[in-house]
């Protein structure tokens, strides 16, 4: 690998695809035409960010990391326990219960001889240390910064940035100077909180949203720019820019735990023989050896009401990229409505509500398989030299194999495959 030769990629958390225009985010459409642009792009399963993070890290799907949703239920004493997967400590409790973090290797492992891995996200904590789960590079947030080995970065060396669109661009400048311009990694991840953290609070298509894709649209322009000027002094950038996932809008919710206390699994929830994990307009419902049979025995049920669009099990949740072990038995998929919001954004959806949270009717979410919230987008800017449109299917497992073949390494074990960009091996 010639020692300019890297990869570059930013995420613009809950961009959906249908934003990127002339007339949302010029900065992103008039690059895309510059650039190979994913054209039919789409999301992991569950849509959240925190199983994105570790798609994108790893280039595969749930089914082969192991990181569930961002509610995950582990099984703790022979009990189901579930656990926010964003909070700082939830990898020490999943090390305690399955032995480990991912599965596969990320990139900060296949990287770390080769140039190295910083990573600088203003997410979730989970999302952002599940990028690099087990210190191979460095990771950077807000919460809590590592360098390789997992020895915490302190003082002025951490990153201190408040976690809005005044974070992200306080965070974007230091990316800029010291990552892009000093440090110089093999491979550098720069992850912003938004959109997706505005549209969590507010409706698709308001003044809010449009600020906050104003907002994000800022950081890449600076990114941009700070790449034209390193390639003008003959390094060799390949710079991916995408999202993890879109949004939908929340219509209502549903307590999907009082739903099936009432049809008699009361008693098995107490026990956590049965446990659902909900993830926004999805929900992942498990179940121990001896609640499984209770849990498959109310699924018809659940089938036939309103707020379930689909419920799968089995063969059908394994085509979605997920598979049927640490306890998940099943996984629903929140229904949708046509009606358009105050906004005239199409689209409402049920989600799945968490105890002692207000569902926030109106403003943003995901984690299902509805049409918006499965549309990221991605584009791959090579400074010229590849551009048009994919001819592909592409997914968020293919950004890690693109960039690895990009940089001369080796591309086995991943799920995705490189897209066709000016590499060693395409």
């Amino acid at each position: 690998m010639a020692r300019s030769r890297r990869a570059v990629f930013v995420c613009c958390d809950g961009l959906g695809r249908d934003w990127v225009r002339s007339d949302t985010t010029p900065v992103l459409h008039d690059i895309a035409g510059a650039s190979l642009w994913c054209a039919a792009h789409s999301a992991v399963f569950p849509s959240v960010t925190r199983v994105s993070a570790a798609s994108v890290s790893t280039g595969c799907f749930p089914a082969r990391h192991g990181l569930h949703g961002n509610r995950m239920g582990l099984i703790e004493g022979e009990k189901i326990v579930v656990r926010d997967v964003g909070l700082p400590d939830f990898r020490t409790h999943m090390r305690r219960a399955t032995g480990g973090t991912l599965l596969v290797p990320s990139l900060a492992e296949r990287v770390a001889g080769a140039g190295g891995f910083i990573a600088f996200s203003n997410v979730s904590p989970g999302a952002a240390y599940f990028l690099d789960p087990e210190h191979f590079g460095h990771v950077y947030h807000r919460a809590g910064s590592y360098a390789p080995g997992g020895d915490r970065i302190t003082d002025a060396d951490a990153l201190e940035v408040s976690h809005d669109a005044a974070g992200d661009w306080a965070m974007t400048q230091r990316f800029c100077r010291e990552v892009l311009g000093d440090r110089r990694p093999a491979v550098a991840f720069l992850w912003l909180c938004d959109p997706d953290h505005t549209l969590h609070g507010v409706p698709l298509g308001s003044p809010a949203h449009a600020d906050a894709l104003r907002g994000a649209e800022r950081c890449v322009a600076k990114v941009l720019r700070t790449v034209a000027r390193l390639r003008a002094q003959g390094d060799e950038i390949l710079l991916l820019i995408g999202s993890d996932h879109g949004q939908e809008t929340i219509g209502d919710g549903v307590d999907l735990d009082a739903w099936l206390a009432a049809h008699g699994l009361e008693g098995a929830l107490a026990e956590g023989d049965v446990a659902t994990a909900g993830q926004g307009t999805a929900a992942l419902l498990y179940a121990t050896a001896r609640g499984r049979d209770g849990l498959l025995g109310v699924l018809d049920e659940m089938r036939q009401e309103p707020w379930a669009a689909d419920v799968v099990v089995g063969e059908s949740l394994a085509e979605r990229g997920f598979a049927t072990l640490g306890g998940v038995v099943a996984a629903v998929n929140m229904a949708r409505q046509e009606d358009a919001n105050p906004y005239g954004v199409p689209g409402r959806r049920w989600v799945a509500a968490e105890a002692d949270k207000p569902v926030p009717v109106g403003s943003g979410q995901h984690g299902g398989w509805g049409p918006d919230e499965t549309r990221p987008f991605l584009m791959a800017n090579d400074g010229g030299r590849s551009s048009g449109t994919a001819r592909r299917a592409t997914s968020l497992v293919d950004i890690a194999p693109t960039i690895a073949a990009f940089l001369g390494l080796p591309i086995q074990g991943f799920d995705g495959s490189p897209l066709p960009v000016n590499s060693p091996l395409t």
